[in-house]
Formats: C-alpha cells, sequence, structure tokens
C-alpha cells in the first residue's frame, strides 16, 4: 500500500527521526542525471572492504578508477551521485544496513539498491506508484512517469529535463526488476528475499510504523508480496539473525533495529 503523495513516505512528525537515518527529502534527486546505477554499486562493493571510510570509497572511485570511467571528472561526478544514492559511509545508518544485507543476500541486491535508492532521491520515489499500479505485464507510458515526476518537482525543471528524470528512473525500476524492456518497458513482479523484506520492515520503523504495519508500508510494497508472504519472508530473516519477530495469538511484534550494526536495541 503506497502513500496518496510520493513526498508523504513518513509523516512530519518522523522526518528528523529518518533524515537522522539517511533519507532524504524535498523535490529535487540523483535521477535528474543518472541511473540508480546497479552494475557501478555492485562493482563498487565488491572491491571495496565493508569496514572502509567515505574517503576509501572515494578513494577506490576517483583515485583508483575502480568503476572504469575515462575521465577524472567523470570519476567525481560518480562519486558524487553514488555518495547522494547510497552514503557510502558508515557513519549513514541506511548505508549500514544495505552493507551488511548486501554481503548476506546476492539474490536480493537489486531490491536492496532500489529500496536505499527509493530512501534517498525524491524524484525516483515520485515515481513508484506509477510502476506498482501497473499489472504484470502491462506497457509503462511515458506521459504517466512524466506526470508523477512533474506533480513533485512542479514548474522547476522543462519538459526535456523531465523526459531525462523519466528515462532515468524508468531504468532503474528495470535494474531492480520491476520492469522488463528496453523501449517498451513493461511491468514484471519482482520476487521478494529476506534480506529485502528486512531492509523494507527497518525502513517502515525508522518511519515510526510497528507490529503488522510494517508488513503494509510503502517500503514493504515494494515487494510485489503481501502481508502473509512478507511476514513467511521476515520469519526467515529472524532465523538468519537480522531481526527479531514473534507471531501468535493474531499479533505481531517485529523489531528491525538489530538490522543496524551499530545499534544496540537500546
Amino acid at each position: 500500500m503506497l502513500p496518496s503523495h510520493p513526498l508523504a513516505w513518513g509523516s512530519s512528525s518522523s522526518r528528523a527521526g529518518q533524515e537522522a537515518a539517511g533519507l532524504r527529502f524535498g523535490d529535487k534527486g540523483t535521477h535528474s542525471s543518472r541511473t540508480m546505477m546497479l552494475s557501478e554499486l555492485s562493482e563498487l562493493l565488491g572491491v571495496v572492504p565493508a569496514e572502509a571510510s567515505r574517503e576509501g570509497y572515494a578513494d577506490a572511485i576517483v583515485g583508483e578508477n575502480a568503476l572504469g570511467k575515462q575521465t577524472i571528472s567523470n570519476r567525481r561526478l560518480t562519486n558524487q551521485r553514488m555518495g547522494e544514492l547510497y552514503g557510502l559511509a558508515p557513519s549513514v545508518p541506511i548505508f549500514r544496513v544495505l552493507r551488511r544485507l548486501w554481503d548476506a543476500d546476492e539474490a536480493g541486491r537489486p531490491l536492496l539498491a532500489l529500496l536505499c535508492a527509493l530512501a534517498r532521491d525524491p524524484l525516483l520515489r515520485a515515481t513508484a506508484r506509477t510502476v506498482l499500479a501497473l499489472r504484470p505485464g502491462q506497457e509503462l507510458l511515458r506521459s504517466l512517469m512524466t506526470e508523477a515526476i512533474t506533480d513533485v518537482t512542479e514548474s522547476r525543471l522543462n519538459e526535456s529535463s523531465t523526459d531525462k528524470v523519466a528515462r532515468n528512473t524508468g531504468s532503474s525500476w528495470t535494474q531492480s526488476g520491476h520492469l522488463e524492456g528496453r523501449v517498451r518497458k513493461m511491468r514484471r513482479p519482482v520476487r521478494a528475499t529476506p534480506g529485502a523484506t528486512a531492509f523494507a520492515l527497518w525502513l517502515g520503523a525508522v518511519q515510526g510504523l510497528g507490529g503488522e504495519d510494517l508488513l503494509k508500508s510503502a517500503w514493504a510494497g515494494m515487494l510485489d508480496a503481501s502481508p502473509s508472504e512478507l511476514l513467511e519472508l521476515a520469519l526467515r530473516a529472524k532465523q538468519l539473525g537480522f531481526i527479531r519477530v514473534r507471531s501468535g495469538g493474531g499479533v505481531i511484534e517485529i523489531d528491525a533495529r538489530a538490522l543496524d550494526p551499530a545499534d544496540n536495541g537500546d
């Protein structure tokens, strides 16, 4: 279930806590110039140690050219844009969670990257309702994407810039697995994993939700699974030591705080 407006992912009363966790709000985002760069993220996290600092990631991208960019200016811009989307710093809670799950849930990596990019890019978040409303096999119309983007940016972007955001966001939804096709993009369901489920539950908890509501949040809605299916995945995530879950007597208790390596649960 998605919120009525893409900028309403979390009440204003919880905004400060979400921002402290690494979420970003507003009417600007990285998708004005890049996609979610799944291949670059995969390469980067494959060569940089999990305990690396923000400077370590920057050195890999810019100094060592780990992503194979042709110019120093492109390396620097890539470092900036990836930092915007993912944080790339152990001081950013959402990146700590992403990095932990990345190494533990290889099958879930496209969804893990999407969830983090959604949390940190309002432009990508603005298109979520449009994509998820499609039936499997239904074609995504560019006009619907541009309308969703304009609803957030209003008159700030011209037609050409809005169209570029639509292309970039469409590419990101293809990288995550929600769309397929190069020119004509069609909706297809994704397969949720325990790691991606745990990440969605953690994001819901950061938003201020709890219990069964975590299984119905906007973040959980990215996983193309029913609440009962997500509960089963959450129980699997519990077995993997990601989160704490109790279900019985019609009551569901979920504690996702332990997913953050720096959170002691107090």
